[in-house]
């Protein structure tokens, strides 16, 4: 009787046993199958990869040395030499503009464009920082805002033309759109020339800086959106997706290790809502 029992237990210990095996390969088998529905990109990271910030990217840091071994052959900034001083980038899109004229010279501002020009004046006024030099592009709209600009701070500020600022097409925008259609060659032609706008814009203070410098800088829509994507290391392609009002302000701020903040994009609140356009 006891050894049939024995026989019984034996059987049952075997075939759970067996059965607990089966279940856990079909699990795992389960587990490693393709699902039949896509999974959203947010949880694909070969999708959404993330990209690590280029600490030299303007080739102006002092390197540390590599060590001999076990480095992961990046570039890296040393904090330690660095100026401590910052440098201050103000950059406003010009006021509302003749949109019906065919040449530049009669793209003038309209007379809510001179308003909106001085109404950003004032508030550069009313900020009170030692600005150190007034740049604007050559084109029309943006002379005649930087010219207001200019008597409302008792024109005190040093002027500079930059004709690498006009207008243009900085990259083809994705997603594309219907509104906006632009040649490669003009994409070609222009997104060089503002890639070069940034070059010579955007940099790290001097190590011998010692104290911070505030510049103003009249351009334009497209220019502005490039310089905020191309700032932050985002795709330039993204230039697109939002917009700025007419004699907005555009912030940003390049500490001396390189790292770049955006202070704001398309700041416009010192206007009343009247004045308020982005066309």
């Amino acid at each position: 009787m006891w050894s049939k029992c024995r026989m019984l237990v034996g059987v049952g210990v075997t075939v759970g046993t067996g059965l607990g095996i089966m279940h856990m390969k079909r699990e795992e088998a389960y587990a490693q199958a393709v699902p039949s529905y896509q999974s959203p990109t947010w949880v694909r990271p070969t999708d959404c990869p993330y990209t690590t910030w280029d600490e030299n990217w303007d080739r102006r840091g002092t390197l540390k040395k590599q060590p001999k071994t076990g480095g992961d052959g990046k570039d890296r900034v040393d904090a330690a030499k660095s100026s401590k001083a910052t440098r201050h980038l103000i950059l406003i899109r010009h006021g509302q503009y003749n949109l019906m004229g065919k040449e530049d010279k009669e793209r003038m501002l309209t007379p809510l464009g001179r308003e909106q020009a001085k109404g950003v004046g004032e508030r550069l006024k009313q900020l009170n920082l030692p600005y150190s030099i007034l740049i604007n592009s050559t084109m029309t709209r943006a002379k005649e805002t930087s010219d207001l600009i200019s008597e409302v701070l008792g024109n005190k500020v040093p002027r500079k033309e930059q004709r690498l600022l006009e207008e243009g097409s900085p990259a083809m925008p994705e997603p594309r759109s219907s509104n906006y259609q632009k040649s490669e060659h003009s994409v070609f032609r222009d997104g060089a020339r503002i890639e070069a706008a940034f070059r010579d814009l955007f940099y790290r203070p001097d190590s011998n800086m010692k104290e911070d410098s505030y510049e103003i800088v009249v351009c334009h829509a497209n220019v502005i959106r490039y310089f905020v994507c191309r700032a932050l290391q985002f795709p330039p392609e993204a230039w697109l997706r939002f917009s700025l009002k007419h004699c907005s302000i555009t912030w940003f701020t390049i500490h001396g290790n390189g790292n770049i903040s955006v202070r704001s994009v398309g700041d416009a609140g010192f206007l009343p809502p009247t004045r308020l356009t982005t066309s």
